[in-house]
């Protein structure tokens, strides 16, 4: 399946195309991120071990390591997100107030982290959309419901490159809860 080394661009990006469709095939829509790299390269995603289709792509011995190396640090990130989306999920029964403040800690968490795994490099915000709108679904939320959400405390206010304040941070989190809910997400200590 690999390519030669002297493949064009446009072959070496099949190749990755190709890969995604047997993973996914093989293991289920959860591969088809095996390829989100950090950087300009990979699109702002998490994956160290492949930086981008040209850059990648080499020798087929190397070419297989670097996919199954990538696949196996997706699938990590997956699970520690589970986790994560298990630890911050609102309780059930929680009056408006409660889930309004559960959902702001969850957003500024999950927001920290993606920056954090991402260094805010080339479009980390748009792996953070996905990990909150995966978040709001994994609590019942509507898919839609829950990008539109996402979308709506986001809107372009982060960027590329750039690590955004902890107002700012605190600022998503704030809006996403409180056009979620209706309540401020503050809690009496």
């Amino acid at each position: 399946m690999v390519p030669p080394e002297d493949a064009g661009w446009e072959e070496k990006h099949r190749f990755t195309t190709d890969v995604t469709a047997l993973l996914g095939a093989r293991y289920g829509r959860w591969a088809c991120g095996w390829h989100w790299a950090v950087g300009e390269g990979g699109g702002g995603g998490v994956v160290t071990h492949w930086c981008c289709a040209s850059h990648s792509v080499g020798r087929p011995a190397s070419t297989a390591v670097n996919v199954v190396t990538s696949l196996l640090e997706w699938r990590e990130w997956l699970e520690e997100l589970a986790e994560r989306f298990e630890e911050l999920t609102p309780p059930a029964g929680a009056n408006a107030e409660d889930h309004s403040w559960h959902l702001e800690r969850a957003a500024t968490r999950l927001v920290t982290v993606v920056m954090d795994r991402t260094g805010a490099e080339c479009g980390w915000y748009g792996l953070c959309h996905t990990v909150l709108t995966w978040f709001l679904s994994s609590t019942g939320m509507e898919a839609q419901e829950a990008k539109d959400a996402v979308y709506t405390a986001i809107g372009g206010r982060f960027k590329s490159w750039t690590v955004p304040s902890r107002i700012l941070i605190d600022a998503v989190g704030e809006d996403l809860a409180v056009d979620l809910t209706g309540v401020q997400p503050y809690r009496e200590l």
